[in-house]
């Protein structure tokens, strides 16, 4: 089945789910989660534009879960019940997989790329040297660049619906302190730095304050800025109060190389850590 037809079929089916119950829509929505499992189809990959969204997967991905069956999958001492099985051929992908981490079907990571106790969801995608550490969490669709260090406890957002909507999207190089949270699409640019318990949401400030006037935009970390939790006042009718932004304090500098920890990183602008 050739992707046209595939994304022909899939739309067919999202547009009445009474198709699912012929053969060739279910075919069609099981053979892009296997592409999407191989690596060959991605939610999101980024062109001369920008990134650009295939709608129609995100529509065969949630389809998915409407042809498969709960079944209890047992990995002694562990037992699950779900309609997803777990990734296979880890070894011989080139995958490091740290007990109990967990890579659930129709994820794809590159070779190289380690996940230590944490977890990727369905149609994710994650590059070669990319470390997904302790208690971290690549929610469903997220993007993942290349030499990324999503640090313990991170909270990578994930999106299903509506179908076309932009994923969070960490391009590569960046590192992400322990505990941040960035969700509803928010795009964190190449080698940027998020310090420790930084949260992005789509509405969060973000705020550079290098300069003598702020500059304040949403939604986009740009390349190579290195940001820290931040707090500003806003009034309410019951008063003001300080509600979370981001501060994006500097740029890393060209000495401090791509494989430093995120503390040397932001040790450079003598921001305690």
């Amino acid at each position: 089945m050739t992707l046209e037809e595939m994304k022909s079929l899939v739309g067919e089916a999202w547009a009445d789910r009474e198709k699912l119950k012929e053969r060739q829509y279910a075919k069609a929505v099981k053979e892009t989660l296997e592409l999407c499992d191989k690596g060959a189809l991605r939610v999101a990959s980024k062109g001369a534009q920008g990134w650009e969204v295939a709608g129609w997967v995100m529509q065969a991905i949630n389809l998915f879960f409407a042809v498969s069956e709960m079944k209890t999958l047992s990995l002694a001492p562990f037992e699950f019940h779900d309609k997803l099985p777990l990734k296979t051929g880890l070894a011989e992908a080139g995958v490091r997989v740290v007990p109990p981490g967990t890579v659930r079907y129709g994820a794809f990571l590159e070779r190289g790329a380690v996940v230590m106790p944490g977890y990727v969801n369905i149609g994710a995608w994650v590059g070669s040297g990319t470390m997904i550490d302790t208690w971290a969490t690549v929610g469903s669709c997220a993007q993942i660049g290349r030499n990324v260090h999503l640090s313990g406890g991170v909270g990578i957002g994930g999106v299903l619906e509506p179908p076309g909507a932009l994923p969070v999207i960490i391009e590569d190089g960046c590192f992400v302190g322990s505990r941040c949270v960035v969700v509803e699409g928010v795009v964190v640019e190449e080698e940027a730095v998020l310090g420790a318990g930084v949260t992005l949401t789509a509405s969060t400030p973000i705020i550079d304050v290098r300069g003598a006037t702020e500059v304040v935009s949403k939604g986009r970390v740009p390349a190579r800025s290195v940001v820290i939790p931040g707090m500003r006042p806003r009034k309410f009718p019951a008063g003001e109060y300080l509600t979370p932004c981001a501060l994006i304090i500097g740029e890393r500098k060209a000495s401090t190389d791509q494989k430093t920890s995120l503390n040397a990183a932001l040790r450079d602008f003598m921001v305690p850590v």
